[in-house]
């Protein structure tokens, strides 16, 4: 051992500021890039928009196409913060979209508290009721036990208990229960079914329901296992969870970042890059360079630099996923013809190859995308899947193979239900080779209950 200075030389990868930023730009999705590319405007000076490629109609003065005043600006800062004006020339139409007037959905503490209003209580017991109201998760739960609520208010447990069942009287039905089992239990005096075996199920048998014992539970209550699915089927029918109905954003829709087009025997591309912002660089600042301040000089050349990288980036966005959307048509061809039956197996490592890419950017330019074909809006990622080998050697993809569980289990007798041994005997008759493991797997993330939870008696 000794101690030295050695001079060497070694290469190695380094992943750059720049570099990061192209591989973001590559997986994100339409609405997430027009979000980012907007951001970039507001922070980066020496970006403008490209208003001549938004609107044809827009007219623009010919000596103001590249002149804008800190007015002009301030309306794009303004439009890019307000959303779309009627009046704003970087609308691609003058029809608006019905979801800016869509009405916010009422919240579950809203719904209770209008009805608190409305009903016979005196002062105090509103206050009570308030405070409740506000113990109530978006479930529909009481988060709080009652002597806390007691111990909080100064009141008795009796008295908040008597605002409590009044509140459990509100629509929905179920509201404020403390557990599961006092939820169904509302609902069923609500309805009228509170007698019975649905009353007994409910008050000593949940458990057994959850676990589909009808036979045990037949035996317990003295009665048949029909008379017991009969009124599981009763039960089935409320709502575990009655507060989801209320609240929450507005519904978001998908955009799809792929379209394709059918024309004649051919397919035509479309990359859906309407909604984000065309930028360029101001041709101002190209006389940074002669510039005496040293410190001003650099500013602009790094922002300069960083405008470039982004526009490059986006671009190459734009060309990956061309480029994949061509080489998933061309592997895929059958999907496109014939539908979602027709869909072959494929792999990411096939397409890389194809295009002379890593497989990383395939994953990452499939990413978070979807697309908007002849037979529907289907994920990207959905294009590629594993694959097994049927008795005639020909690959069968995933996706297929459970489409056929699914079809098996529909047609199936409920009284004697398909187990997953028998669905993968079936299977192996129509020349797929799969074991019952395979076909738990694919059940199960099909959503498809166990055999012995789907009989019925």
């Amino acid at each position: 051992m000794d101690l030295g200075l050695r001079l060497e030389t070694q290469q190695k990868l380094v992943m750059t500021q720049e570099l990061r930023q192209a591989i973001e730009i590559l997986q994100l999705s339409t609405q997430e890039l027009a979000a980012m590319v907007e951001q970039q405007f507001l922070e980066n000076p020496v970006l403008e928009m490209d208003l001549n490629t938004h609107n044809e109609e827009a007219s623009v003065p010919e000596g103001q196409k590249n002149d804008f005043t800190a007015e002009d600006i301030g309306e794009l800062d303004e439009y890019l913060k307000a959303g779309m004006r009627t009046n704003s020339p970087i609308m691609h139409s003058d029809k608006q979209s019905f979801e800016r007037y869509a009405s916010r959905q009422v919240s579950l503490q809203e719904h209770l508290q209008f009805q608190l209003d409305l009903c016979q209580a005196d002062s105090r017991q509103h206050a009570i009721g308030q405070y409740i109201i506000g113990c109530i998760d978006d479930k529909g739960y009481l988060c709080m036990e009652i002597d806390e609520i007691a111990q909080a208010l100064g009141e008795t447990a009796a008295m908040i208990y008597d605002v409590l069942v009044i509140i459990q009287s509100f629509d929905p039905e179920g509201v404020g229960a403390r557990n599961l089992q006092e939820c169904l239990q509302l609902q069923a005096r609500q309805k009228g079914l509170y007698q019975g075996l649905v009353k007994s199920i409910i008050d000593q048998h949940l458990g057994d329901l959850a676990a589909a014992k009808f036979r045990y539970i037949a035996d317990r209550l003295n009665c048949t296992p029909h008379e017991v699915q009969k009124a599981v089927d009763l039960i089935r029918t409320f709502n575990p969870k009655p507060g989801l109905a209320y609240g929450g954003e507005v519904a978001g829709y998908i955009t799809p970042d792929v379209t394709v087009e059918r024309v004649d025997q051919e397919y035509v591309i479309l990359i859906n890059d309407s909604m984000i912002p065309r930028l360029m660089i101001n041709p101002s600042y190209r006389q940074a360079a002669r510039l005496p301040d040293h410190e001003v000089k650099k500013y602009i050349e790094s922002k300069v630099n960083a405008a470039v990288w982004l526009l490059k980036s986006v671009e190459q966005r734009r060309s990956t996923l061309l480029r994949v959307t061509e080489a998933i048509i061309e592997l895929q061809r059958s999907f496109f013809d014939h539908g979602r039956q027709a869909l072959r197996p494929l792999i990411m490592k096939t397409v890389a190859d194809r295009l002379g890419v890593h497989e990383s950017t395939v994953s990452r330019a499939v990413a978070n995308k979807y697309m908007d074909t002849p037979h529907g809006l289907i994920s990207m990622r959905a294009f590629f899947s594993s694959s097994i080998n049927s008795s005639s050697g020909e690959e069968v993809a995933a996706g297929t193979i459970k489409q056929e569980i699914k079809a098996l289990i529909q047609q199936e007798d409920s009284s004697s239900p398909l187990s997953d041994q028998a669905v993968s005997e079936l299977l192996k008759r129509q020349g797929i080779t799969i074991s019952r493991r395979t076909v738990t797997k694919y059940r199960e993330e099909l959503g498809i209950a166990a055999s012995s939870k789907r009989k019925r008696y």
